[in-house]
């Protein structure tokens, strides 16, 4: 029987219960969400697709990925960054994305952003995994009470001011833990998780390469 916070599919494996038992969601949860990335167009395709998040659910951007890849240059920064007003207006009619001209609009400045990151850090993994949060900041056992009441973290919250610093927008706090917790900065599967330990190992082996 699963515990707070789980949900027990088919094959009688317990999964985080933000998966909802939807196959999709699923195969998010067990192949993607947690486990670490160093590649910077992922990192900037994942801050992206966040930031046009907001106020949605993530199961309606993830059913849409595709059509945004193909919508934003496969979200490649050196692309994006030269995206103009015929661009913008061209994204405006694909029913296939979200269409809402701040978030558009933000997606392109912060593709110029990211160039900017990249040209003082030599990446955005090196920037971005040097927010790794401490252990002080995490807790002992992964509950869905402690994940409830902790929807940002002092690193996020620290991670945010400094993008917005640097001028990206649609990156608060939230959002950025968000990112953080599904690019693998962070381990949020639930404890009793089928892949808690595999997404800490992928972090264990990470930290050691990296």
């Amino acid at each position: 029987m699963a515990g707070a916070g789980l949900i027990e599919g088919e094959d009688g494996r317990h999964r985080c219960s933000w998966c909802r038992g939807l196959d999709d969601y699923m195969r998010y949860h067990d192949e993607e969400w947690g486990y670490p990335v160093r590649d910077d167009r992922r990192l900037f395709e994942k801050i992206c697709l966040e930031g046009f998040q907001s106020g949605l659910s993530w199961l309606t951007i993830l059913r849409k990925r595709d059509n945004f890849r193909a919508a934003f240059a496969n979200f490649e920064p050196e692309r994006m960054a030269a995206f103009d007003e015929a661009d913008i207006e061209r994204l405006l009619a694909d029913a296939g994305i979200v269409r809402h001209r701040g978030k558009i609009v933000s997606a392109i400045n912060n593709a110029r952003c990211a160039l900017d990151l990249k040209a003082e850090f030599g990446s955005l993994s090196a920037y971005f995994w040097s927010f790794v949060p401490p252990e002080s900041e995490r807790p002992d056992i992964m509950t869905l009470e402690w994940a409830r009441a902790n929807p940002t973290s002092p690193t996020s919250i620290r991670l945010s001011k400094d993008l917005k610093k640097r001028g990206w927008s649609f990156v608060g706090p939230t959002t950025i833990y968000a990112f953080m917790q599904a690019m693998g900065l962070v381990n949020d599967h639930m404890d009793g998780c089928w892949r808690r330990d595999a997404a800490e190992e992928k972090r264990s082996l990470h930290a050691m390469d990296g």
